[in-house]
């Protein structure tokens, strides 16, 4: 609050959302009211979201500015954020500033580092996007996009018209509303400024340790009812109507994210494990489609038995090498004497 609150740009309003918050929260957003003159709202959900979706798709509901820029409760921005961002999109006129860095606290909280992992070269000054969706969607899958709503500063009426809202199938919402972003803004600016200061956190639901058998079921729930989310986005794009390689590509690049991550977690289980923790979690969702849950099982395991090949290979090769310099080391040693 105190960042916001210090902002060298001031013709903004604030708009907090309670998820139904345990702890003092809301006395701390309270406290602010008066500083904020007239300008902070808070608004409550009836219920615990355990999502960030529905309390940002409320906020959207409510916000009456031009652009729209969203945080994280226990993140900062730089003092002249919002400044530079909104100068940056009237200058540009762009309906979506894309910040390709940002800070990271260190552990102790006391330096700041300057992070991006978007792949590919970053820009170096103000860039705008081509506006063909073919290339936009071959950087999606290239990874030129990272997913992290903060870096967004958004035109308000794009979300509006596009109906562009946060889908609530923890995690991937991040992904699916960036989708839409790149799909419907016709221009994109790129910029090499740093302005929101990310703070890590152990207790985040991303982080919290989970078992195996969560992993599997966490990951999973994104690419079962993710799907729709993003088939609606690019439903009324008569491009991705046409073109079947770019709509594959993206749904492509938003599953693969997922199945890394439950691939390395099912090789701790064993097959008929997997086959469990899916059925007990989604199979009621299958209904008559029940049979395409023993169909998932066999496509993971299939890939589990090829990474352990390919691990195996990659030891033997390993130890080829090594076998081969010890005789080398061997040999000069021999030679010198």
């Amino acid at each position: 609050m105190n960042s916001i609150l210090t902002q060298t740009f001031q013709n903004f309003e604030v708009i907090v959302v309670d998820d139904c918050s345990t702890d003092n929260s809301v006395a701390i957003v309270e406290s602010y009211i008066p500083k904020f003159e007239g300008r902070l709202t808070l608004e409550h959900m009836d219920k615990n979201s355990g999502s960030p979706a529905p309390p940002r798709n409320k906020g959207l509901t409510i916000a009456q500015g031009e652009y729209v820029f969203f945080m994280d409760a226990d993140d900062l921005i730089i003092n002249t954020a919002l400044e530079d961002l909104h100068t940056l999109a009237k200058n540009y006129d762009a309906d979506v500033v894309y910040c390709e860095r940002y800070y990271e606290f260190d552990e102790t909280e006391t330096v700041l580092h300057e992070r991006s992992w978007q792949s590919g070269e970053l820009v170096d000054k103000p860039t705008l996007d081509p506006q063909s969706l073919a290339q936009r969607v071959e950087n999606i899958s290239a990874g030129r996009y990272m997913s992290m709503v903060c870096l967004k500063f958004v035109s308000r009426s794009l979300l509006t018209r596009h109906e562009l809202i946060f889908p609530q199938i923890r995690p991937g919402e991040d992904d699916v509303w960036t989708y839409g972003l790149v799909f419907y803004a016709k221009r994109f600016l790129r910029v090499p400024n740093a302005a929101y200061v990310y703070r890590f956190n152990e207790n985040s639901i991303m982080r919290t340790k989970k078992t195996s058998k969560q992993v599997v079921n966490f990951r999973l729930y994104p690419v079962f009812h993710g799907f729709k989310h993003l088939c609606g986005f690019m439903s009324p794009i008569k491009f991705f109507r046409q073109s079947s390689k770019y709509r594959y590509m993206v749904l492509e690049k938003f599953l693969s994210s997922n199945f890394e991550a439950i691939v390395m977690d099912s090789l701790r289980l064993q097959p008929f494990e997997v086959y469990e923790t899916i059925w007990r979690e989604f199979g009621k969702n299958f209904g008559e489609w029940g049979d395409l849950i023993p169909v998932l099982c066999t496509a993971l395991n299939t890939q589990r038995k090829i990474n352990e090949l390919n691990r195996q290979q990659f030891n033997e090769f390993v130890a080829q090498v090594q076998r081969r310099i010890a005789d080398l080391e061997s040999e000069l040693s021999r030679r010198n004497r």
